[in-house]
């Protein structure tokens, strides 16, 4: 049996949807027309993975930058100019971090939320758990712009609407890797007003996907 990944049911990754949300206009239609096509032919590759694992490493034995530095050596050469413009900010988000001493890591799981009726799988890179009990989960973001406002509500939202499948009671947190930044929600925002709105967005990206065919 097809599963949503290989079948054209629309379907969407967290990074997609948020990615989408934060387009206007025409560029909604275009980039799931362009997510459509390329369920169609599997195509699609993560160069951050090594990036990930350098990360959680430096957490796990408390060297701080110490692996980070020795994968940007370790990828092949078409991937190393992406690893040097975002291990300096990985380095920064570590120092955030505090005594690393205190620090560790906690494993995450996996969300598959459904919202307007478009599937939406929710996968933090990494849990943390901090001394006193505290835990975060955590999204990164790699790409060469910031995250828009859309895209980071929408992250946290998301992951904090399912952390009790993600890492329950932890607080979402989502980092921009490649300028260090550490973004939470605001106490302020209403979760009732980011429902409806993701609700419509969600509802809008699987009718366009549909239009795509």
């Amino acid at each position: 049996m097809p599963t949503l990944e290989t079948d054209l049911t629309p379907y969407a990754t967290m990074l997609s949807f948020t990615r989408y949300v934060g387009r206007t206009g025409p560029k909604k239609a275009s980039f799931v027309s362009g997510l459509r096509r390329a369920r169609q032919t599997k195509s699609g590759f993560n160069p951050h993975g090594q990036l990930v694992k350098a990360l959680k490493a430096d957490i796990q034995f408390r060297t701080p930058g110490t692996h980070l530095a020795a994968v940007v050596q370790a990828v092949k050469p078409r991937w190393r100019p992406l690893y040097e413009a975002s291990t300096a900010g990985a380095a920064r988000y570590l120092e955030t971090l505090g005594d690393l001493d205190k620090v560790w890591l906690a494993q995450t799981r996996d969300a598959l939320a459904v919202i307007g009726g478009l599937p939406v799988k929710i996968n933090p890179h990494l849990g943390l758990r901090y001394e006193g009990g505290r835990a975060e989960a955590v999204r990164l973001h790699f790409d060469e712009t910031p995250p828009g406002d859309e895209a980071v509500v929408a992250t946290l939202h998301l992951m904090a609407a399912h952390m009790d499948q993600i890492l329950p009671h932890a607080e979402p947190v989502l980092v921009d890797v490649r300028r260090g930044a550490v973004f939470r929600a605001d106490p302020a925002t209403r979760p009732a007003d980011i429902d409806r709105w993701l609700t419509g967005e969600a509802a809008a990206f699987a009718a366009m996907w549909s239009a795509a065919s």
